[in-house]
Parts: C-alpha cells; structure tokens; sequence
C-alpha cells in the first residue's frame, strides 16, 4: 500500500542498498575535507565574525551529507536515472565542486579561487535542490540547510579573503 508521500509501505533491500549508495556518493566529498585540513594556516587568519568553532563544521558536515544522500535516493528512487538524469547529473556535480572548494582552500590556499569555486557550487546546489523539487519535493527541502551552508561559508570564505589580502 502507498503511503501519502508515494512511499510503498516497505522498502526492499534493493531500496536499502541503493540509499547506502547514495549516501557514500554523498560522503565522498568529506574526504577532500579531511586530506586538506586547515592547519596552522588556516589557525593564522583573520577570521570574519559568525566563524563557526571547528568542531561544529564536522558535525554540521556528517548531517548535510546525510541528507544530500536521502534527497538524492529519493528523486532516484521517485525516477530512476533515466528519468531524473539532470537532477542527479546536478547532484554528481555539485559533489565534485563540493570536493574541489577543499583543495583550492585548503590545499592550495587559494581563498580567492575558492570563492570563485564557491559561487559555482552555490548555483550547481541551487539548481539541484530546483531539480529535485520539481521531482520530489522532498527531496528539494532536504537540500535547503545544505544551500544556507553554502552560503554562510561564501561570507566566511570571502570574510578570510578580504582579511587576509
């Protein structure tokens, strides 16, 4: 029996091993953030104010790639690839660019080319969370904290920049 939001009333495993999936993917750019960590360098800035305590950027992380992850399985699970191929298209690539503002930031220490590379994610989660809004809006509403993230860390991003000239 289907449940309000289209859900059948249970899940087979084939559900479960395609969240998990989907999941990994969405963890898979945490692991940019943890070969380029801040460092002493990053410990040497100025920072602008609304700074976030590192560990509460961890945390933060772990939630927003778990729901990246649940936003994604249910547009894939509502369509399919062959039927929401840009939504999840959208999705692989904001992942990449998610994974790259780490190594430009942090890597590199390029905080000018990551905010470049930041206004490129921002639109790339922007348009996910459209895409997947149109397919299920669920899933749209699960990416809204990851998109006030990604704009909190374009104001911290380009608050070092202008500091630290």
């Amino acid at each position: 029996m289907a449940t309000a939001d289209g859900f059948a009333g249970r899940l087979e495993q084939r559900d479960w091993l395609s969240l998990a999936g989907w999941l990994l993917a969405s963890f898979a750019p945490g692991l940019s953030g943890a070969l380029f960590q801040p460092g002493t360098w990053y410990g040497q800035l100025a920072k602008p104010p609304l700074t976030p305590p590192g560990a509460a950027i961890g945390t933060v992380w772990l939630m927003l790639y778990a729901l990246m992850g649940i936003a994604a399985w249910l547009v894939w699970r509502q369509r399919g690839f062959g039927g929401a191929a840009t939504a999840l298209t959208f999705f692989i690539a904001q992942l990449v660019a998610n994974a790259a503002w780490s190594w430009l930031f942090f890597g590199l220490r390029l905080p000018l080319a990551a905010l470049l590379e930041l206004v490129i994610l921002w639109l790339l989660v922007l348009g996910t969370l459209v895409l997947f809004w149109r397919i299920r809006p669920l899933a749209g509403i699960l990416l809204l904290p990851y998109l006030a993230w990604i704009s909190l860390a374009a104001y911290l991003n380009l608050g070092v920049w202008w500091l630290n000239r």
